[in-house]
């Protein structure tokens, strides 16, 4: 591993493993390297509930794709980088255990999403 900094930070509901760059305006460049937590399904607005408008599928963010993140949302990371591909596949597989273990009609249509993302992702 290079000896820069690795740091967790958050965009909209999903968490990432990257590198921090330039800050301006209370926000951060963040460069995406692996995927701690996958982005939560289904409208924001209306957290876990199925019957709304518009059921948002939300993408994680790519590998080496750049963002503006809250400042506040960055912290030190000091663990193990792995691979974006097996971060991407565990971060992806842990959302789906804990959807299995839901019943409701949210975590249904939450599940149709990510197996439809699983999928797009080409992970195998």
């Amino acid at each position: 591993m290079n000896s820069e900094k690795l740091v967790l930070a958050s965009y909209k509901t999903g968490q990432y493993i990257g590198k921090a760059g330039e800050e301006r305006n209370q926000m951060v460049l963040f460069e995406v390297l692996a995927v701690k937590n996958h982005p939560w399904q289904g409208d924001l607005h209306n957290p876990k509930q199925a019957d709304v408008p518009f059921f948002q599928e939300r993408r994680a963010l790519s590998y080496g794709e750049k963002t503006w993140v809250p400042v506040h949302t960055v912290k030190n990371y000091d663990g193990e980088l792995p691979t974006y591909k097996e971060s991407l596949k565990q971060a992806l597989n842990q959302y789906i255990q804990k959807l299995e273990a839901d019943a409701s009609p949210w975590a249904k249509r939450s599940l149709d999403c990510l197996f439809s993302l699983e999928k797009d992702y080409k992970l195998d």
